[in-house]
């Protein structure tokens, strides 16, 4: 997926680090990503879900909290109420230099803040929690034995996940001034909660407690078997794709594409690794994107059709579409064209009318099936067109191709 990288200016006047990862071909709507407490824009779960989320045409901005990442200021000054300003800021800035969010995600905190900033972000027409606390206090069991260290000193060093952070007294005063309950019952947005019932950082109860406080539409999605960071490439796999069929039915289609001559014009096809398994690739032309991947016993994760799949998808569209321009342009009763095709390796020796005497030659099998009220004549006469489609005949002629580096 493209990524592109900039700054823009937080609540403190900070520059906040962010990434806005596009989609191939066109976007359909743009989401807003909170990541979790400490986190960052990077965390394989926020990069793992942007990534899915572009091949479902859906661009994402995702950004370091103020103090975190490459983001500037301290960590130790900010507070809930920061990284929610920082949340409606970002909002600003799709909003003013490509368009306002229509989804916002929030991940574990993230999950908190981004209820807490809906309502200030009045294009958002879904939201999207994972693994998120009911309240933001919650977030303090993460250093309880240091609680009342934090309050006597007003500022203490804590290991969180293996890093030391510092926690001021005002973070406990800010979170301890939000309840989310009245704001979520005020959500007037579709609201999607995901979580996983054995989630042991952020308990499941949570999880229960937005949905009741939640008026419709909302959903839930049980995470089975997911932990709190979303560790497994399969499991951001799956969040992105549920967002994405669950968010259509909320956010406006993109508007057509006008045609032009330039539409004439043929097309690049753009194939690019996705990263969430060895194979898996997505395939953009034009506006159309689609996966590619290969069969589980080939080391893959079989989410697609693998390369010689495609290559038979375009001879078998090609042979059909060929044999429907001659039937209409002939008036012949052609009701349905069915090609059925395989791929197979065989011995040159076994290929009479083969030039090539040695070693291993592609075979393609091609059934063809032939549907209407048509006699034997007609029937021969458009199993010889079939031979005749383009892609046939570029797969039967000599085939230059020229490949060179990217600059």
């Amino acid at each position: 997926m493209p990524s592109e990288r900039f700054q823009f200016t937080g609540e403190g006047g900070h520059q906040l680090a962010a990434a806005l990862d596009m989609p191939d071909g066109p976007v359909q709507a743009y989401a807003l990503f909170a990541h979790c407490f400490t986190c960052g824009k990077d965390v394989l779960a926020a990069k793992r879900i942007a990534t899915a989320l572009t091949a479902k045409g859906i661009a994402v901005l995702r950004f370091d909290f103020t103090g975190l990442g490459s983001s500037e200021g301290e960590f130790a000054n900010s507070t809930f109420s920061s990284n929610v300003a920082d949340l409606v800021h970002a909002a600003d800035h799709l909003r003013e230099t490509r368009t306002a969010p229509a989804i916002l995600i929030g991940h574990s905190l993230g999950g908190a803040a981004i209820l807490a900033a809906a309502g200030q972000i009045p294009e958002a027409k879904a939201v999207v929690t994972i693994a998120a606390p009911s309240d933001p206090v919650h977030v303090t069991h993460l250093f309880r034995d240091r609680l009342d260290d934090i309050r006597t000193h007003g500022t203490v060093e804590v290991q969180l996940a293996g890093r030391p952070f510092h926690i001021k007294r005002e973070f406990l005063d800010d979170i301890a001034e939000h309840s989310l309950a009245a704001r979520i019952a005020d959500l007037h947005k579709a609201l999607l909660i995901m979580h996983s019932p054995t989630d042991d950082t952020v308990g499941i109860d949570n999880a229960t407690k937005i949905f009741v406080a939640a008026k419709h539409p909302k959903s839930f999605v049980s995470l089975s078997g997911a932990d709190h960071l979303l560790s497994s490439k399969r499991d951001g796999a799956y969040v992105a794709g549920v967002i994405a069929a669950w968010a259509e039915r909320y956010i406006e289609p993109a508007a057509a594409q006008p045609a032009s001559a330039a539409s004439e014009a043929p097309r690049n096809v753009v194939v690019r690794e996705t990263r969430n398994s060895k194979f898996q690739q997505i395939v953009a032309t034009g506006p159309h994107q689609m996966v590619a991947d290969e069969p589980v016993a080939a080391g893959g994760q079989d989410s697609g059709p693998g390369p010689y799949d495609f290559l038979l998808a375009g001879l078998g569209a090609c042979t059909s579409m060929t044999m429907r321009m001659y039937a209409d342009r002939k008036s012949l009763p052609l009701d349905r064209v069915t090609v059925t095709l395989k791929h197979s390796k065989i011995h040159a020796t076994d290929c009479a009318e083969c030039e090539t005497r040695e070693g291993m030659l592609d075979q393609i099998d091609r059934v063809i099936s032939i549907e209407g009220a048509l006699d034997a004549n007609q029937r021969t006469r458009l199993m010889e067109i079939a031979d005749k489609c383009p892609v046939h005949r570029t797969l039967t002629s000599e085939i230059r191709i020229v490949t060179r580096a990217a600059e």
